[in-house]
């Protein structure tokens, strides 16, 4: 099953894998690797795929929250590009000389849900989803380390909400671990990206409340090339690539705002 799929994917996320798109044995050098957001990790790999296949070339996937993998490029890891969740996290790789000037651009606009993986469970808005007594837990993703987390707690602050529902929050180090609270029933809700819960061609699963785009600062997430990947030619095509229409159109189909 399609559902089934995606859960294997995002939870896989939690643990920051590295994977090779196309066939074993046919890359002559090292691919570059690509440091991906959590919430990006479907719509990357078929762009990745879109790219081996319009290019020839292949460039290799790990993903994680923004905040790990910010630390592992601190720490030294050898990441050519990265794909972040946020603005934030490449114009300052940038300013400490860790990425390259001039580079950044936005790749897409996410979009958080309130969402659960019970069919017909929201009605009456997300004051009444979240005071429901059935509502144990709900889950964020870290706001210290994802800025879907951080976006869910700038929303539920603005709407009031925060105190209330403090209590009962569960946390995932990222946004693959908050959708797999929420889908395994460790939570009943959670909040999560938009293209988590409605990939295209997948049929609707669970039920959403989309929260509201004032109650929070657009989710703005920018691709930097990262200094590793400065003179690598295979680095730049794929941010290109990211940049063009093909990719484009992925994005949107996974729910996200391109410009």
């Amino acid at each position: 099953m399609i559902f089934a799929a995606r859960r294997r994917t995002l939870a896989a996320a939690s643990i920051a894998i590295v994977f090779a798109m196309g066939a074993p044995g046919e890359a002559t050098a090292e691919p570059p690797v690509v440091a991906v957001a959590a919430n990006y990790t479907i719509a990357a790999e078929r762009i990745a795929a879109a790219f081996t296949e319009k290019t020839g070339e292949e460039v290799k996937l790990t993903t994680g929250s923004t905040g790990k993998l910010y630390a592992q490029i601190r720490a030294g890891a050898p990441f050519a590009v990265m794909l972040s969740a946020d603005a934030a996290t490449p114009e300052r790789l940038e300013a400490e000389g860790l990425a390259a000037k001039g580079s950044r651009f936005t790749y897409a606009f996410g979009q958080l849900v309130l969402w659960s993986a019970d069919e017909g469970r929201f009605g009456d808005g997300l004051a009444a989803a979240l005071n429901d007594p059935s509502v144990r837990h709900v889950a964020i993703a870290n706001p210290d380390l994802a800025p879907y987390g951080a976006a869910a707690r700038e929303a539920l602050t603005a709407l009031g909400l925060w105190e209330g529902v403090r209590p009962k929050i569960v946390m995932g180090e990222n946004i693959g671990q908050t959708f797999a609270l929420v889908e395994s029933g460790a939570a009943a809700v959670g909040f999560v990206a938009l293209s988590a819960v409605r990939p295209p061609g997948a049929p609707p699963q669970g039920s959403l409340i989309r929260v509201p785009k004032g109650a929070y600062a657009p989710i703005r997430q920018d691709a930097v090339l990262l200094l590793p990947g400065a003179e690598d030619e295979t680095a730049k095509a794929f941010l290109a690539f990211l940049g063009g229409e093909t990719a484009r159109a992925i994005t949107a189909a996974f729910g996200y705002g391109v410009e």
